[in-house]
């Protein structure tokens, strides 16, 4: 299968899923293709007609903006541009993200206010379909000018052919690409590398990642909610759809009747309660929950406008005979939601860390620490204290990237959006959230076992979870070694088809 960039087309995360999903291949539309190569010869008879410095085309960068290069020069000033700010350091970016970024820059291209050439582009689809994926590290961007250093990582491989890639399960030279497929350094023309390298790109690419892992962990929430809120022998009132139509937000509707489905036909919620209340992480999880859904709707309607944008700089309209330096690199939209993101995700963390507690605490007939001899058997003990270690390091990540800012290039640059560092940190705050989830179903299925024991057996749909995951992770009956089903419960809910 493949996926035909069209300009006209919007590009949104149902359509990525879907390239992710089914593996598909990239290609260009033949509106893709005319309107890269109408926006380039416009800017070559720019060149040859216009008397005045373009910033990017005819002058340095940044601070150096008033130093025009001459003709001759040009095609040198890209290559040193991507060469020198090639400056990534720390972990390297995990090979999905490195491959949003190709689309995802290629689909920038594809509006024709660019400048690139068309072999640029296609250089760029050909790297992802051949799974042809640069080194690109973490660190250095500032999220402002763009993503500078990791998007000249990315390039300094596939246009330049200088540095290593992953290919073929393996990391090597990209010479031995080069030499494989009989490619050549592509030769950039005026305003490539900054056309390159200008973009938010690398914090799109980590935003994308980060809501399709949201949606899901949201989605997955409520399924372990409804186990722990059944194993807990909670009540279920507090999700009546009567109670939330009084205060109708969106995503608490949706909670609300998502555990309704999941627990319709349960023996242990429809019986006597003894106890009138349960306490907030159980009774107050559609306001929670459904915050973080209200919450990751708004960030995807953001992150949505950011991938169908043009984002580097200047912008090149032909068709107004314009050629605009602006501000379209600038991180602010996606720092911002970014940071909000990480706090959504962040609090299902949280609550999940908080009803895996209420699990263990020997309450409402369930032993303590969810086995049969505690004292003998630590039992599920230390899974909690887990899941309150990651908990309390994705509080910490929390701390707002986008109100920080530090000057660079000698003051030209004088706010900047470190969405860089927001895009890294949600990423990391989702697989956190992902590790306490894990946790919490760990305990929930052993809690619900508790159950069965008493006679009593929770809705076909949770039943039907539990025994799925059996099949990844037993009961503990006297105390094992945790970590191993800790580990299983996490790759059971990366596998879990929704």
């Amino acid at each position: 299968m493949t996926h035909t960039f069209n300009p006209n087309d919007r590009l949104t995360l149902d359509t990525l899923q879907a390239i992710i999903d089914n593996k598909m291949t990239l290609a260009l539309g033949d509106e893709a293709k005319q309107r890269i190569e109408k926006c380039r010869a416009y800017l070559n008879h720019k060149m040859e007609t216009q008397k005045e410095p373009i910033y990017g085309v005819t002058t340095g960068f940044g601070s150096l903006c008033n130093i025009s290069i001459s003709k001759e020069q040009l095609s040198q000033l890209q290559k040193n541009l991507v060469m020198s700010h090639a400056c990534g350091v720390g972990d390297e970016v995990p090979a999905d993200v490195v491959r949003l970024m190709l689309l995802l820059k290629a689909q920038n291209f594809t509006f024709g206010y660019s400048g690139a050439q068309l072999q640029t582009v296609q250089r760029l689809i050909d790297c992802y379909n051949d799974d042809i994926l640069p080194v690109v590290y973490q660190q250095g961007s500032l999220g402002a000018s763009g993503d500078l250093c990791p998007l000249a990582n990315l390039m300094l491989p596939a246009i330049l052919g200088i540095g290593e890639v992953y290919w073929k399960g393996r990391r090597c030279d990209v010479s031995e690409v080069y030499a494989a497929k009989g490619w050549q350094p592509i030769e950039l023309q005026s305003k490539e590398g900054l056309a390159l390298l200008n973009g938010t790109q690398f914090m799109s690419a980590y935003a994308v990642w980060s809501l399709l892992k949201a949606r899901r962990l949201s989605r997955q929430a409520d399924m372990i909610l409804s186990l722990s809120l059944d194993a807990f022998d909670g009540r279920i009132e507090p999700f009546f759809d009567s109670l939330h139509r009084v205060r109708p937000h969106q995503g608490q509707l949706e909670t609300a009747a998502a555990v309704r489905d999941m627990l319709e036909g349960s023996q242990l919620i429809a019986r006597h309660k003894e106890h009138v209340q349960d306490p907030y992480s159980f009774r107050c999880a559609p306001q929670v929950h459904g915050a973080a859904k209200d919450t990751i709707r708004y960030v995807q309607s953001v992150v949505e406008t950011e991938i169908n944008s043009t984002t580097d700089n200047p912008i090149v309209l032909p068709d107004e005979d314009l050629v605009i330096s602006g501000g379209h690199f600038h991180g602010e939209p996606l720092a911002m939601v970014l940071d909000f993101l990480a706090i959504a995700v962040a609090e299902l963390g949280a609550i999940s860390e908080r009803r895996t507690y209420q699990l263990i605490d020997a309450k409402r007939g369930l032993p303590s620490f969810l086995v049969a001899k505690p004292g003998l058997n630590s039992g599920f003990m230390i899974p909690q204290y887990t899941a309150a270690a990651i908990a309390s390091q994705s509080k910490q990540l929390c701390t707002p990237s986008s109100v920080d800012s530090i000057t660079s290039s000698q003051n030209q640059e004088d706010l900047v959006s470190m969405g860089g560092n927001a895009a890294t940190k949600t990423y990391r705050v989702c697989e956190n959230t992902e590790r306490i989830l894990a946790i919490e179903l760990f305990n929930a299925a052993q809690a619900l076992d508790f159950r069965h024991q008493e006679g009593l057996k929770s809705s076909p749909k949770v039943e039907q979870l539990v025994a799925d995951y059996r099949r990844s992770v037993n009961f503990v009956d006297i105390d094992e070694v945790m970590f191993r089903h800790i580990h299983a419960s996490v790759r059971f809910l990366q596998a879990m088809a929704l």
